[in-house]
């Protein structure tokens, strides 16, 4: 999965969404990187890995990071061309 777009949910850092880079144990890297945190229109990442979100209104996802290790990663999902056109269009979520 190196170099595809990936959903992750790490074991004490939530969940995030972007280009696998590395993958060490239970170590990754992505890039271009976007923390999933509230979702709705999908019943599950797993869902929203294949499908995208049905509600990307009331979805919170953040600014891109370009890149960030994440530890005690416990599930990588690849991402269907529908669902990263349909994650990557949700609107940043951001405190201004």
């Amino acid at each position: 999965m190196i170099g595809k777009k990936v959903i992750i949910r790490a074991d004490r850092a939530g969940v995030f969404f972007g280009t696998l880079k590395e993958k060490n144990g239970s170590e990754v890297v992505l890039t271009d990187c976007r923390r999933l945190w509230r979702w709705e229109g999908a019943a599950s990442i797993s869902q929203l890995a294949v499908e995208g979100t049905k509600a990307p209104n009331n979805c919170k996802f953040t600014l891109v990071v370009p890149i960030i290790s994440i530890l005690g990663v416990i599930e990588i999902i690849p991402c269907t061309r529908e669902a990263i056109k349909s994650i990557e269009e949700v609107a940043i979520w951001k405190n201004e």
